[in-house]
């Protein structure tokens, strides 16, 4: 009997796997759990795969099934059911590893993934593998990340997001409060390797007076010394309005964007890898901030009390709120209405209307065959009205008394660091 044969097999029930990719975002549960009871209720079997794609190239993969009574307990919960994994197969695992079997004998008619931009690219060249194999079996992704950077239509969010971006608010919001009854300023970092939603999210969400992001620099590279000057640019506008506080939202995506040597000569101690480049991911970014900016505040005499906050992983695996669960839930719906229509290949994607659409992944893959991520539109309403009516930093209007605080106030205008 063909692989084709074995892969259609009239005599076992339809199969659907799950598996989920990357880092844990809120919702992971929902829309594993409503996939799985949207599957079951049609007469599916429902299998859930641990390990990422990891599991898909290995012998021995872990896989459970996953029953009503499984997916009722745990699709409003945090965190994922399904261990997670960043692993991402090599040509040589497609063409040595994959593991046909797990599919054949399981009656698999369809693979759901769940995860960012890492595990969209891995489904692309899954789709691709597929197709050229001529095996029967369906994929489709569902997208999630905090990070809010998959190109979805009219600017959906990713699911997580919003989850993530309520929860940042409330620690950033305490963190606000706390620098308002104490007079100081704590600097937050929030994830967002490759784009500013997140930080920007929670900036805009707590009337923080400076969001730096790297969309910001459009029109002019990125550095400590701009950072730094922005910052300083809040800080000195609050002080001439007589505001002795406040916070700084960064992104930890500023300093992964800009030249390793840059942060080298901060001289704050860090760890190196073996080509030589900060290992950035295994420091907080806020203490990093923190510590370049004290240096700068002793260096231009000025007295401010500053502290470091990090927002990240504590906001990966909260509950999802009432709108991811209502998302992630239409998502699940919206990957049985695509699969029953024939759709392969594609990223399911909810309108405004509950309505499920296929975002093809072929469409959205660059030249690598890679999806890219969505970046904050600086130029959009969102940005620009942040930037102009609810942050605060030197203009050539207070030029004369910023001078009571530094010497050359222009080297502190907002626009004029970035460009604008």
């Amino acid at each position: 009997m063909t692989n084709i044969q074995i892969l259609n097999n009239p005599d076992m029930k339809d199969s659907i796997i799950i598996l989920c990719g990357g880092g844990p975002a809120p919702g992971m549960n929902t829309v594993v759990c409503s996939v799985a009871k949207t599957f079951l209720s049609n007469g599916f079997r429902v299998i859930g795969l641990h390990g990422g794609y990891s599991g898909l190239f290995s012998k021995t993969p872990r896989t459970e099934d996953i029953d009503f009574f499984k997916a009722d307990a745990y699709f409003n919960r945090g965190g994922s059911y399904l261990q997670m994994s960043r692993f991402k197969p090599t040509d040589e695992d497609f063409e040595k590893n994959f593991n046909l079997p797990l599919f054949q004998e399981n009656n698999v008619k369809l693979l759901v993934t769940v995860g960012g931009d890492d595990t969209a690219s891995t489904a692309n060249r899954i789709a691709k593998f597929l197709e050229a194999k001529d095996y029967p079996i369906h994929n489709i992704h569902v997208p999630k990340t905090i990070d809010n950077d998959l190109p979805l239509p009219d600017n959906a969010p990713t699911f997580g997001f919003n989850s993530a971006k309520d929860e940042g608010a409330h620690i950033a919001r305490t963190v606000y409060e706390d620098a308002r009854t104490s007079g100081n300023w704590l600097l937050i970092s929030a994830m967002g390797r490759s784009a500013g939603h997140l930080a920007l999210g929670i900036g805009e969400a707590t009337h923080c007076p400076m969001t730096i992001i790297p969309e910001m620099f459009n029109k002019t590279t990125i550095s400590i010394d701009k950072i730094i000057k922005l910052t300083l640019s809040a800080i000195i506008k609050r002080k001439i309005l007589g505001i002795p506080y406040g916070t700084v939202v960064v992104a930890e995506g500023v300093f992964h964007d800009m030249d390793p040597e840059d942060i080298k000569g901060t001289g704050v101690n860090m760890t190196y890898d073996e080509h030589g480049h900060p290992e950035l991911g295994k420091i907080s970014k806020a203490v990093l901030f923190n510590d370049i900016l004290e240096k700068e505040f002793k260096k231009i005499g000025m007295k401010v009390k500053t502290r470091p906050v990090e927002i990240g992983y504590d906001v990966r695996c909260q509950d999802p709120i009432g709108y991811d669960l209502t998302y992630c839930t239409e998502l699940a719906m919206g990957a049985y209405e695509l699969y029953s229509k024939g759709e392969t290949g594609c990223m399911v994607y909810v309108d405004a209307n509950g309505e499920a659409h296929p975002l093809y992944l072929k469409d959205l893959q660059n030249e690598e065959g890679k999806i890219p991520p969505r970046r904050v539109n600086i130029e959009g309403g969102t940005a620009t009205n942040y930037y102009s009516h609810i942050c605060h930093y030197i203009t050539p209007a207070d030029y004369e008394a910023a001078k009571a605080y530094v010497k050359d106030p222009e080297e502190y205008d907002f626009k004029k660091i970035l460009n604008w």
